[in-house]
């Protein structure tokens, strides 16, 4: 990242704004939810294997609402079994939210909720540290490897946590995404260093490849209107680039060379299309299954 850039992930707040905007804008959740209803029961109908009692781990569960979509296909599936839903998610806003999500909710008696306010690095020092022998029969990282060092590390652990049928479901933007372009073009000067910022279910299925380690693969067609960015100080365009570039204060802190360069990829084919006066991003997500055999 450009040593005048601050990344975005560092502002909680102005984070939250955008990508509550962002989620306004793009189909993601549409998308996850038509995933969770056609596709998930399928996947999740090996786990368990007869138990009475499942062991769930939410790695950056956010405010909670995909996580209770996902729980609400397994009760379907397996309506007698209890859960332990282990939550990891740094923000202490977003953990909140999903609490009172929790508590709005009917029926829920048959899940113990534990909460970590931490990061999936600093869960793993946790697990380490208490030497846990639990295991995972479902583990699901939603749009979070991002914010890791080492993705291939981050999901090796994991791996490691997982019980015989156990399965490993993580979604992040697809290497056929409008955001790959963007940060194949712009990785030097956009992507943090400190963290694995510009990530792919491409680059995840290369490290897995590497190690022969078998998955399936999904694509999730998703977009989202980012007609704002190209109307110079716009509040709402502002907030979506900063989310699109991850940079706090990108229209402001950005050279004009920078800024320039970004809305006109933003703009261009591989990134997005124009439709009755708007532009629409390439918002693809990929899905990832991994199955633990053994």
């Amino acid at each position: 990242m450009a040593s005048s850039l601050r990344s975005l992930v560092n502002d909680d707040s102005r984070y939250q704004k955008c990508f509550q905007l962002f989620l306004e804008r793009s189909s993601e959740h549409q998308s996850m939810r038509d995933f969770i209803h056609n596709v998930l029961p399928d996947i999740l109908g090996s786990i368990g294997n007869g138990k009475s009692h499942l062991n769930i781990i939410g790695v950056g569960s956010g405010a909670g609402e995909i996580d209770l979509e996902m729980l609400s296909k397994l009760r379907l599936k397996y309506p007698e079994v209890t859960v332990d839903n282990e939550v990891v998610e740094p923000s202490g806003t977003q953990l909140q939210n999903y609490k009172a999500l929790v508590s709005q909710k009917p029926a829920l008696d048959y899940i113990k909720f534990s909460w970590n306010q931490m990061t999936a690095i600093e869960f793993e020092e946790h697990c380490k540290a208490k030497k846990t022998t639990k295991k995972a029969d479902f583990i699901h990282m939603i749009q979070m490897l991002y914010y890791v060092k080492d993705p291939g590390a981050t999901v090796n652990f994991f791996r490691s946590l997982l019980d015989k049928n156990g399965k490993l479901l993580i979604i992040l933007v697809s290497g056929e995404s409008g955001w790959e372009k963007l940060w194949r073009t712009y990785r030097t000067q956009l992507c943090n260093t400190e963290i694995s910022q510009c990530v792919t279910t491409g680059d995840i299925k290369s490290l897995l490849d590497g190690q022969r380690v078998s998955y399936r693969s999904y694509e999730l067609p998703s977009q989202m209107e980012i007609t704002e960015c190209f109307t110079d100080g716009d509040e709402k365009g502002e907030l979506l680039l900063d989310f699109l570039t991850e940079v706090l204060d990108f229209s402001k802190t950005a050279s004009p060379e920078l800024k320039a360069g970004v809305l006109e990829l933003l703009r261009h084919p591989d990134c997005s299309v124009e439709s009755n006066g708007k532009v629409i991003f390439n918002n693809n997500l990929g899905v990832i299954v991994i199955d633990q055999l053994t």
